[in-house]
């Protein structure tokens, strides 16, 4: 009797010769083990957020922007960033301390120094051989993120109350080659005194020897409204005063600068001085400094 085996095997063989399409063995191959997930390493780098600057609506608010057509407010902060760019990369006629940190501020409330501090930032981040990152230090009123239209998010305030977090996780990198932004943050009841704190001073000192190649711009409180401006202040290698004219009153500003008596380099910024007739009102500008 033909056994099931020899059966098969000569059914097989009369199909293969009538030309039917007999299946292909395929040998199995063993499978090889995928990787375990790699840790992000403890103290790494993180990379900062990605957002988008709407610019054609701040340059309509009268923000400098890159490859915007020249002006006379892009002029001024052409020549205003000058002798600070010097300074911070060690060009000027001295060494300076911490000379990349530079701090913009005023003696009272509205009178421009945010606005300053983002044309400062800006004007910098077009230059070919410095990147900028702008901090929000204006912690009970800050106004970086709402007047480039960004949305709010955590930054510096976080970095002080955990400074476990890393920098880069609170960034914010602009479609702005070379600019980055750090938000005043997450808010908080003690605002005012972290910014005063040793947690502040450690972290100021990090920044300014982790981004040594970087340009940092504060915008701070007033000078005359707290005491935390002052304590910022010692930190900078730079401050620049904006002061807006025919309000501002002499005393107050004698009183601003006599808090930051300390500070090697103070630049003045006259804001909204009136250039002529025909121009209207916009930028006066003048610096000196004083090597302590």
């Amino acid at each position: 009797m033909t056994s099931l085996i020899e059966q098969a095997t000569e059914r097989l063989e009369q199909l293969r010769r009538a030309g039917a399409e007999m299946p292909q063995e395929t040998p199995q191959r063993a499978k090889t083990p995928e990787p375990p997930p790699q840790r992000a390493e403890v103290g790494s780098a993180t990379p900062a957020r990605q957002v988008m600057i709407d610019l054609q609506s701040v340059a309509a608010s009268g923000i400098v922007t890159p490859n915007a057509p020249r002006s006379q407010v892009a002029d001024q902060f052409r020549v205003i960033k000058r002798p600070l760019i010097s300074n911070a990369t060690g060009k000027g006629a001295s060494a300076i301390a911490n000379g990349n940190l530079i701090m913009v501020t005023s003696a009272l409330p509205g009178e421009g120094k945010t606005f300053t501090a983002i044309n400062l930032a800006m004007s910098i981040a077009t230059e070919l051989d410095n990147t900028v990152m702008l901090v929000d230090a204006d912690v009970a009123r800050p106004s970086v993120l709402s007047m480039l239209g960004l949305p709010a998010g955590p930054g510096l305030l976080d970095l002080l109350v955990d400074e476990q977090l890393d920098v880069g996780s609170v960034l914010l990198k602009t479609n702005i080659d070379k600019l980055t932004i750090l938000p005043s943050g997450t808010s908080h009841a003690r605002a005012t005194e972290l910014l005063a704190s040793d947690a502040m001073a450690r972290l100021l000192e990090s920044m300014a020897k982790r981004y040594a190649d970087r340009i940092i711009v504060f915008d701070s409180p007033p000078l005359l409204l707290t005491t935390e401006s002052r304590v910022l202040a010692s930190h900078m290698g730079q401050i620049v005063v904006v002061v807006q004219a025919e309000k501002t009153l002499q005393a107050d500003v004698e009183q601003a600068l006599a808090t930051i008596a300390a500070c090697p380099v103070k630049l003045m910024v006259l804001n909204q001085a009136r250039t002529s007739a025909k121009d209207g009102y916009g930028y006066g500008y003048g610096y000196g400094y004083e090597h302590v």
